[in-house]
């Protein structure tokens, strides 16, 4: 099993997660942001991934903190799960409809990190989570799980755009961590940061 767990303890979070690539889209996800926890089970439920978080932060000044860090700790989780990369198909792209919306997520797990956003909000909040955080949360997940993601959306509802994103990444993400084969698939012999 492709598996990690990861404890966090800043000044400023306190983060346990384990995630595994080889799941069954089974999760236990307990933050101090619900709607977050929301789009992460749905994350994990459409990408087949055993996630478990309990997660907790200085939220009285807003979510920025504990989002971020969540980020970072899911990104380093999925890092450690794929190992050297040997054997996985690497690229995937993945549309996703949620009604009005629809989110489209391209990603390549280089090992490289780099994160093209591109989705409007109509408000600053979808339920108790700041729609700025969005792209932010994906920023520090591609930041420390080495993926290079081009993320694309647009729709009426903001929450339809949200949980189409995380369900797009989900299913590319699950999609792209496939083992397909038998080599590591890159010129190189190695992808970079694994």
């Amino acid at each position: 099993m492709r598996k990690a767990s990861i404890n966090r303890r800043t000044r400023e979070t306190a983060i346990d997660l384990t995630f595994s690539i080889d799941g069954t889209g089974v999760s236990d996800i307990n933050t101090d942001v619900a709607f977050l926890d929301h789009v992460l089970e749905s994350f994990a439920r459409h990408g087949l991934f055993d996630l478990a978080i309990t997660a907790s932060g200085d939220i009285e000044l807003g979510d920025h903190h504990l989002v971020e860090d969540i980020g970072i700790v899911l990104g380093q989780a999925i890092s450690q799960s794929l190992g050297d990369c040997r054997g996985i198909a690497r690229f995937a792209d993945v549309r996703v409809p949620m009604d009005e919306a629809m989110a489209s997520v391209a990603i390549d797990l280089s090992g490289r990190s780099y994160l093209v956003f591109d989705a409007d909000f109509s408000s600053d909040l979808v339920g108790d989570l700041a729609t700025q955080m969005v792209s932010h949360f994906f920023h520090s997940l591609c930041a420390n799980a080495g993926i290079n993601a081009h993320i694309s959306a647009y729709g009426a509802n903001d929450h339809h755009i949200v949980e189409a994103i995380f369900k797009a990444f989900g299913i590319a993400l699950f999609r792209s961590a496939a083992i397909e084969r038998s080599d590591i698939p890159s010129t190189k012999g190695v992808l970079t940061g694994q």
